[in-house]
């Protein structure tokens, strides 16, 4: 039977100190005394640890690896959007002879997370990070003193580098556009509380309605998904119901005109519906859905810039990056006399 080899988190857990701890110990980096230091190298033999030490033995003392971190809820679906932007990043790295390193996190929880191993035992330059993920979690991270770029998500820390969407902006043109076609009664479907991003874009709608005077429903403002941000099968339609809907991604929007037409609703000639991301359930759609192009290429080439950056020069800074996308105008929208 072959032994299990001993990692950072069987030291921690024997030493009653974190993982984050074990690695700069071991690392030599700072933040641990050197009594302790030496205490956590000692045990470590005792035990029977490997160090590893990945590429770290370039001239230049890179692993030519990034580590792309993503939550295992956000690609459950092959088709799910952070797919596509995983490959842009992926292409994009090898034109310049690095390596992407997929690291898929449970971060339902985020404080019972694991911070992935090749983070702990540096064998990534530098991360970048898709989607939301928990405070507690993006604090662990930040801990480990790796180069880190937030892809399509931003928290509260004013020490972080992140790509996003205009999401505010992208909200705010389709919610003019159906006002421009006559629309007053427009409903938000998209669980506000998920993520930044559908926050963002329920902020943009909600600017646009407050412009052209018109009242929010807190009835017409309807939840899209679980907690784990799993899309609902089906939504908890109004009684009364709006002229049209914004939805916070084009999945939602094409399970809503599903729905809709299953309950005797014709698209759009009784309710007209706009998505978001211009990703695939746009076009498979009948009707196909207006939306807006977040352009993911252009966020993946942005944040792949970013981490470059980073890995060469320890004090680049850039904050928060914003790519606007653009309205693609389809034939979900009616245009109301």
């Amino acid at each position: 039977m072959v032994k299990k080899a001993v990692t950072m988190s069987d030291i921690a857990k024997v030493m009653n100190v974190s993982t984050v701890t074990v690695s700069k110990a071991l690392g030599d980096r700072e933040g641990v005394s050197e009594e302790l230091r030496e205490r956590i190298k000692q045990k470590a033999t005792e035990m029977g640890y490997r160090m590893h030490t990945g590429g770290r033995g370039t001239h230049d003392g890179l692993s030519y690896n990034i580590g792309i971190v993503v939550a295992r809820h956000f690609i459950s679906d092959a088709s799910s959007y952070y797919w596509v932007v995983y490959r842009h990043i992926v292409e994009m790295l090898q034109a310049q002879n690095f390596y992407g390193m997929l690291e898929v996190v449970n971060d339902i929880e985020g404080e019972l997370s694991e911070i992935p191993n090749s983070v702990l035992d540096k064998k990534v330059d530098g991360l970048i990070v898709l989607g939301q993920f928990s405070d507690s979690y993006v604090d662990r991270l930040m801990q480990c003193d790796i180069p880190t770029v937030f892809l399509d998500f931003y928290g509260s820390r004013e020490d972080t580098e992140a790509v996003l969407s205009d999401n505010f902006y992208g909200a705010y043109m389709l919610t003019s556009h159906l006002i421009a076609n006559g629309h007053r009664k427009i409903g938000f479907l998209g669980s506000i509380s998920s993520t930044s991003s559908i926050q963002d874009r329920y902020l943009g709608y909600y600017k646009t309605l407050l412009e052209n005077r018109i009242p929010l429903r807190q009835d017409w403002i309807i939840s899209d998904r679980s907690n784990e941000s799993d899309i609902f099968p089906e939504f908890t339609l109004p009684a009364d119901m709006p002229t049209a809907f914004v939805c916070n991604c084009d999945e939602a929007a094409y399970k809503l005109v599903n729905q809709l037409k299953a309950a005797g609703y014709s698209i759009p000639e009784d309710i007209s519906v706009v998505g978001y991301d211009n990703h695939i359930y746009s076009t498979i759609s009948n009707p196909r859905i207006t939306t807006i192009d977040v352009n993911s290429r252009a966020m993946s080439a942005e944040a792949v810039d970013i981490i470059l950056h980073k890995i060469r020069d320890g004090s680049f800074k850039r904050g928060r990056t914003l790519v606007t996308g653009k309205l693609v105008r389809r034939e979900s929208v009616k245009k109301l006399n």
